[in-house]
């Protein structure tokens, strides 16, 4: 299959193209920036990769040549920064994937698969996990979220005008995986953070927020979730989470360190705080979100892709600190890699 993947280069896209090729899919990548990578280059973490590239913003330009031709298409492309100026991610994220619908109703494309999120799920306060069917208006006000849901509503209304089409909305956890560390710790950390301040050594004591649970993926596995859906005739959502749910004692052991539970006003409000002056990544509404996203049960993936998970929560969760610690990356514009000596 001809298969398109929009946000090629990053995390989920990178882990992607490398599933795609051991499926020996003919693929084709777009992001914002050239990974300056070409056919018969090395892909991703040194797989061999034969991707034809395009440069496009997909807020902005077109894209129906790249689309032209296209079996399925995978759309990826999402940018959760600049958090002070929602007008961007609101364009790159909103209008974009409007663009790349209309896109590829345009050119025929039979089956579009859609990056969606936890994020993208009404609150649930309580760990009895929820299925697909759970309504998506978002846990908090945060624009990740609202960009979320509305992406969802995009995909309701495209489904109803495209009933030929098939659509995949994929819902996961938060994602990990070693070569996109220095990506999260840019995307999420304060700017000032550098790799050397993780040392476990100078992180003796680990503030939990009260009721912090959080769920994972790898991002490789999430990639045979994607490459699952483009091969099989499914319609439809799919949650996606590794078996297990985190919290204070797990978060304790993966980060090498003694924890304390705090109050989560007192969480939410040094968030913000930090958030406003710029000393973070992430806003309070953001903070607000993670505490009230469900718990994710994901037995339609398990039953009806036939996907098992190969690295547990933990696991994908702790390869990404150490690679964070590391300085960890890969070759590709939004995964360089940090320098750990700085």
């Amino acid at each position: 299959m001809r298969v398109v993947v929009t946000g090629a280069t990053g995390n989920v896209g990178t882990a992607l193209l490398r599933e795609l090729a051991r499926r020996h899919h003919t693929l084709v990548g777009v992001a914002r920036r050239d990974p300056r990578s070409g056919p018969g280059d090395r892909g991703p973490d040194g797989v061999p990769v034969d991707v034809r590239w395009h440069t496009a913003d997909v807020g902005t330009d077109p894209l129906d040549s790249v689309l032209a031709g296209a079996d399925a298409l995978v759309h990826l492309a999402w940018m959760f920064q600049p958090t002070h100026d929602p007008d961007t991610t609101w364009r790159a994220n909103a209008v974009g994937t409007r663009n790349v619908l209309a896109a590829a109703s345009r050119a025929g494309v039979g089956v579009v698969v859609c990056a969606s999120s936890v994020a993208a799920y009404s609150p649930s306060l309580d760990d009895e996990p929820v299925d697909e069917s759970w309504p998506t208006d978002g846990p908090s006000p945060a624009s990740y979220c609202r960009e979320k849901a509305y992406v969802e509503r995009a995909l309701d209304a495209f489904e109803a005008t495209h009933p030929d089409v098939r659509v995949v909305r994929v819902r996961p956890a938060f994602v990990f995986q070693r070569s996109a560390a220095s990506e999260q710790r840019r995307i999420f950390g304060a700017p000032g953070l550098r790799p050397w301040m993780l040392d476990r050594r100078l992180l003796p004591v680990l503030p939990v927020p009260a009721g912090l649970r959080l769920q994972t993926v790898h991002a490789d596995d999430l990639a045979r979730v994607y490459a699952e859906t483009v091969e099989r005739p499914v319609r439809g959502a799919f949650n996606v989470a590794a078996d297990g749910v985190l919290r204070r004692d797990e978060l304790g052991e993966i980060f090498g360190a003694r924890t304390v539970e705090a109050p989560q006003s007192v969480a939410r409000a040094a968030l913000e705080g930090a958030w406003r002056v710029r000393l973070a990544g992430a806003p309070g509404y953001l903070f607000d979100a993670l505490l009230r996203v469900p718990v994710l049960a994901t037995a339609r993936a398990k039953t009806e892709l036939g996907w098992q998970p190969r690295h547990g929560a933990a696991e994908a969760l702790a390869e990404m600190v150490t690679g964070a610690r590391e300085g960890a990356g890969d070759s590709t514009p939004p995964l360089q890699p940090d320098s750990t000596r700085l």
